[in-house]
């Protein structure tokens, strides 16, 4: 393969990476219950784990969409690569942990953001569970990563 070729690939898998969290973070939205929404809507101060950040309304809706259309067509463009074999197959192994963290990452901060009144009990529970997911979706994109470029080091003294 050409080295044009491996940088799209590198590129276009790096975008599906990076934009998974944002994306997933734009369609799931505000995660605040409507009570607290309310009260907030009449000056009442609400409690957050972690102040959420944002361009307003109309920019947050920008930027999610903007992910989903980076995220969807990265994905294509693998899926693209993928049968022609400008993208190895085993390469999957690495990149779905990698999504399926983003996705979490992107809800995980969706809850941590959300405003409540008192505690925010789905604070802890996303720390407790998907702390511990998260790891375990990491290592298993590392463990596939090395184990791909351990064979193909192998074959051709390349990963």
């Amino acid at each position: 393969m050409t080295k044009q070729g491996r940088t799209s690939i590198l590129i276009a898998a790096l975008v599906l990476i990076l934009a998974t969290p944002v994306a997933s973070w734009g369609l799931i939205g505000d995660l605040s219950n409507a009570a607290a929404r309310q009260l907030a809507a009449e000056g009442v101060e609400l409690d957050y784990v972690i102040r959420p950040l944002g361009l307003g309304p109309v920019g947050d809706r920008i930027v999610g969409l903007l992910a989903c259309i980076g995220a969807l067509g990265a994905l294509a463009w693998l899926m693209l690569a993928t049968p022609s074999r400008r993208l190895d197959s085993r390469w999957w192994w690495v990149l779905l942990p990698l999504v399926v963290a983003g996705v979490l990452v992107g809800f995980g901060w969706r809850v941590l953001t959300s405003g409540a009144l008192g505690a925010n009990i789905g604070a802890g529970l996303t720390v407790i569970f998907g702390g511990p997911l998260l790891a375990a979706l990491l290592l298993a994109a590392a463990v596939a990563a090395v184990h791909h470029c351990l064979i193909r080091m192998r074959r051709n003294n390349s990963c």
